[in-house]
């Protein structure tokens, strides 16, 4: 960490850092443990030009998370531009390897975090970031529209723009909103983590599980079950306590391919062709 960055954090939060450590686990910020006097405290930096939005969204949606109550999340205590790039700080939880009572602590938490949020529209507040890709939020009125027009659509945009499908490989938007049309029961919003793969929880020294790393918006509970599916980290404990609070419900199966479709997509998009099999396989098996 740059020596000037260091002081402006201790001068902002009036601590004297005795060490800072590098941590891994980051693909698009370096990540810091930094240790004071009386507390240890979690440093992302990120150097790019989008930086101050991204961390922005990020602390947006964690407050999201952190106000219904539900769940851990940790307290951002900065999120500051500087001359290039920015940098986030909040408190550090300090993990331990998930036991089964962890991940059904998990399970009960997420579905209690899902509760349907009554006469809230789709969408969010502000618009954010998956990866490092933007993420509209526009609200709609209507699930299978907003899935279609605000997540599925820009990303094939981006896989076609980049080469990574070509034109024929995509389905129109007429195609895509009939077949989400069908698949897609009338739901009631629910606030979503939005990224919730096994690297965005943690479980904490004392047992707590708590939420990172939030893509947050309003929309069906099934896309954050989808995506833990998707790379495993998720025990059959975790699952059977979020179904003791929230039931499956007929067709899930199909639309948990759906879902990971989004995801899939913003891999080909981030990280190239080695995603394009999975994508393809979707995209031909329903539309």
């Amino acid at each position: 960490m740059d020596k000037s960055i260091r002081q402006h954090i201790e001068y902002l939060l009036c601590i004297k850092i005795e060490s800072i450590r590098p941590l891994s686990g980051g693909d698009i910020s370096k990540a810091y443990l930094i240790q004071s006097e009386n507390e240890n405290l979690f440093c992302k930096i990120h150097l790019g030009d989008q930086a101050f939005e991204m961390f922005r969204a990020e602390r947006l949606g964690l407050q999201a998370l952190g106000k219904t109550k539900s769940i851990g999340i940790p307290k951002v205590l900065l999120c500051e531009q500087l001359e290039k790039g920015a940098l986030l700080v909040m408190e550090y939880i300090e993990p331990r390897p998930p036991s089964a009572i962890g991940f059904e602590k998990l399970g009960h938490q997420l579905a209690a975090l899902h509760q349907p949020i009554k006469s809230e529209m789709f969408g969010f507040e502000s618009e954010n970031f998956i990866g490092s890709l933007p993420q509209s939020n526009q609200r709609h009125s209507n699930w299978s529209s907003f899935y279609v027009k605000k997540r599925l659509l820009p990303q094939l945009k981006i896989a076609q723009d980049l080469k990574r499908l070509e034109r024929h490989e995509v389905p129109s938007e007429n195609t895509l909103q009939k077949i989400c049309d069908h698949l897609f029961p009338d739901i009631e919003p629910s606030l979503l983590h939005g990224d919730l793969w096994s690297g965005n929880f943690l479980i904490s020294k004392s047992g707590e599980p708590f939420l990172i790393d939030p893509a947050v918006y309003y929309g069906h509970n099934e896309v954050d079950l989808a995506m833990t599916r998707l790379f495993g980290g998720f025990s059959n404990e975790f699952y059977e306590a979020y179904r003791e609070v929230i039931p499956a419900e007929s067709g899930e199966k199909e639309r948990c391919d759906l879902y990971q479709l989004y995801y899939l997509l913003v891999h080909l998009n981030l990280f190239g062709s080695s995603y394009k099999g999975s994508v393809t396989q979707i995209l031909r098996r329903y539309f």
